[in-house]
Order: structure tokens, then C-alpha cells, then sequence
């Protein structure tokens, strides 16, 4: 026998083997046979066990069970003081980064808000600016009234639209009354304080009235008050304009009598007798300011602060004669409207 072959022992041993087949497959513990003889596996193992599951169920009842009691409340208030202030340092940390998004929201509120308080405030300008002017204006048509009734003549009001222009050197303004409303040249025209001027020419729904300031302007006028003998002066003469408007622009009164003077703050009114043209009689004119002699003719010249103001004029009225027809109201001696 060669030394190379197998032993009659480890050739059986082969024998047996090829005879028997391949062998069995050694089955792993998860799998199993079941009842009908097939073989099955268990499902993974990811999932708790049965047991640990119920003590975790216990632990959560527990728990529960012992929050309704008052046995934890001293651990609650233990870890409450210790938790507290941590929680307090940690939200002033976080502050200034967790207000970002509600600073942005806040400014752009704030924002809108101004934007539309300062819209509000503007509309209540406008009105109270528009409320004071209709005050003002309902003020001059009273005063208008009171002027038709304490001096005794009809009157058309009017608006004052324009100024002359400066180019002309005539002081004259146009008012929204014409023919149509019974405007005539020649008629005088006054405010609630006193003689503005006469109407210089007329169209069909304005007029042009030249102002007593004008340099080509006359009136006559009465002085009122009394002498320095204690007597009713009454003394006549005739106002001339200066040609200024506001501001310096006095009026002179060249007096008849040139040996008497009126006294500081004696009223000139004008002079007529009442249905006179172009100026109707007891018309305020203004006050005496001051008197002064010219050496060359020794007369006696007083210098009159007119009682209107010809710079602001807005509304006026126009002495007319009584039951005047007008495509307007016309007020009464009565201090009515017709």
C-alpha cells in the first residue's frame, strides 16, 4: 500500500457522506417549525420587550399619581428655586435676539401710525384754518348788517376779488356786485368800520371802487367831538388820500376854518345830506392823530387815522338807495335781509 493513499478510515468516513447527501441546514434560533410543518421566522428584535413596556407603563402611572399629590411639591419648590434664576439670566440673553423680528414689526407699525397721525393732523389744519376763515367772513356780514342798521341805508354786500394794479397809481379794488345787483356808479362803499371809497365804474356782475387812500381821492368831512372851548366843533373840510395803503398811509383833512384846530382823537365823518353822491352823509372816516399849521397860508391842517383797514379787505357793502332790485339779498335799515 502507497504511503500516499488515504487511510481505510477517512475512505469510509467519505463514503458515508456522498451516501447520506449534503448535510442538513442547522436551523438558527428565530426560526421554527409551525403547526402545518413549514418553518417560520420571528420578526426582528427592534421592539421593546413585552416586560419593559409594562414598567414603563407603571413608571408613567406612578408619576402621574404622585403629580396630584402634595409629596413632590418641596422637590417642585427645591428645583424651582434653582431653575428660576437660571431661566431668568438665560431669557435676558436671549432677549435682544428673539425682540429682532418684533422690533422690525413694531418700527413699521410705528411708522404707519406717525405717517397717518400726521395725515390727520393736517386734514384738522385745513379745517380749522377753513373754519376760521368762515368765522371771520360770517363776522364782516354782521358787521355789515349792524353798519346798514345804525347808519340807516340799504346796502348790497360784496366780495373784494382783486387789488388795482400798482401800475395804474390809482388805489382801486374790484368786488363780485354789478349792475345786476343794483350797483351804480358814484354809490358809496363802506365795511363794518367805516367809508372804504366809491364806485368808479360798474359792468354787469363786478364794479372797480377807488379807495379813499387814493392820491386823487376827496371826501368831505365833518369833524365830530368838541372844541377846546367845550363846543361842537363841526368843523368841514376836505379828505385827501395820501396813496398808501396800509402801513404810513394817513389821511389829510384841509379845514375850512383855518383858526380853529380839532383836538387829538376827534371823529371826521363825511358831510351831506344824505342822498348826496357820491359820498352819503354820517359815514366813518377815522380819528385825529394830529394837527399842523402851514406858516405860508396860516391854514389848519389835520392829519385822520383811517378807521379800515385797506390792506385786508375782504367783505363790504355798497350804500344803495331804499328798494333797490338786485339779483342778490340787500340789507335793510333794518338790519334785514330782502
Amino acid at each position: 500500500m502507497s504511503l500516499l493513499s488515504p487511510r481505510p478510515s477517512e475512505r469510509l468516513r467519505k463514503g458515508l457522506e456522498q451516501r447520506k447527501g449534503p448535510k442538513p441546514k442547522v436551523r438558527t434560533p428565530r426560526e421554527r417549525l409551525n403547526r402545518r410543518g413549514s418553518l417560520e421566522t420571528k420578526p426582528g428584535g427592534g421592539g421593546p420587550k413585552r416586560s419593559w413596556l409594562i414598567a414603563l407603563i407603571l413608571c408613567c402611572a406612578t408619576l402621574a399619581t404622585l403629580d396630584q399629590t402634595p409629596v413632590l411639591e418641596p422637590a417642585r419648590a427645591a428645583v424651582g428655586e434653582v431653575v428660576s434664576p437660571l431661566e431668568t439670566g438665560a431669557a435676558l440673553v436671549a432677549r435682544p435676539f428673539t425682540d429682532i423680528p418684533e422690533w422690525f414689526d413694531t418700527r413699521d407699525d410705528l411708522r404707519d401710525r406717525v405717517a397717518k397721525l400726521e395725515a390727520e393732523n393736517s386734514t384738522l389744519r385745513r379745517q380749522v384754518e377753513v373754519t376760521d376763515y368762515g368765522r371771520a367772513k360770517l363776522a364782516e356780514y354782521e358787521s355789515i348788517t349792524r353798519a346798514a342798521e345804525d347808519l340807516g341805508y340799504s346796502m348790497v354786500p360784496a366780495r373784494v376779488t382783486a387789488y388795482g394794479p400798482a401800475q395804474t397809481f390809482r388805489r382801486t379794488v374790484t368786488i363780485d356786485a354789478g349792475s345786476a345787483a343794483g350797483i351804480r356808479s358814484d354809490m358809496s362803499v363802506v365795511t363794518g368800520d367805516g367809508l372804504v371809497g366809491r364806485v368808479l365804474r360798474v359792468t354787469k356782475t363786478s364794479a372797480t371802487v377807488l379807495l379813499i387812500v387814493d392820491a386823487a381821492s376827496v371826501v368831505g368831512g365833518r369833524v365830530g367831538g368838541e372844541d377846546r372851548s367845550g363846543k361842537k366843533s363841526g368843523q368841514v373840510g376836505m379828505v385827501r388820500g395820501s396813496g398808501v395803503v396800509a402801513g404810513s398811509g394817513l389821511l389829510t383833512l384841509d379845514l375850512v376854518d383855518r383858526s380853529t384846530a380839532p383836538l387829538k382823537g376827534d371823529t371826521v365823518i363825511t358831510w351831506g345830506d344824505g342822498r348826496a353822491a357820491p359820498y352819503v352823509s354820517g359815514l366813518p372816516i377815522g380819528e385825529v392823530t394830529d394837527t399842523f399849521e402851514s406858516v405860508r397860508d396860516s391854514s389848519q391842517t389835520a392829519r385822520i387815522k383811517p378807521y379800515v383797514d385797506f390792506g385786508s379787505l375782504d367783505v363790504v357793502g355798497v350804500v344803495v338807495p331804499n328798494g333797490t332790485m338786485s339779483d342778490r339779498a340787500v340789507i335793510t335799515p333794518e338790519g334785514e335781509l330782502r
